[in-house]
């Protein structure tokens, strides 16, 4: 345990953070499975709505630096593929 109170704050604001981070990361993969099972299943319309929530929650996680870009942009063409292939 940390005795000077800067390290106690930093404890502090990391567990803040990473609880914000493991959130944004977990719900994009939660939006990615949910639009494959929907392509899997055969529905159009709920596969398109998932998907884009699905693209939006990987630009969110893009653009706060959770995942890598060449990531987000490998993940959208997989997603916008299994779309057009319907």
């Amino acid at each position: 345990m940390p005795n000077i109170a800067s390290a106690k704050k930093r404890v502090r604001s990391n567990a803040k953070k990473t609880t914000v981070n493991t959130f944004v990361v977990s719900s994009m993969r939660t939006a990615v499975k949910k639009f494959e099972k929907e392509v899997k299943a055969g529905n159009k319309e709920a596969a398109s709505t998932n998907y884009n929530i699905a693209i939006q929650r990987v630009d969110k996680a893009m653009s706060s630096g959770k995942i890598h870009a060449n990531k987000a942009a490998r993940l959208k063409s997989r997603l916008t593929k299994m779309k057009n292939a319907m």
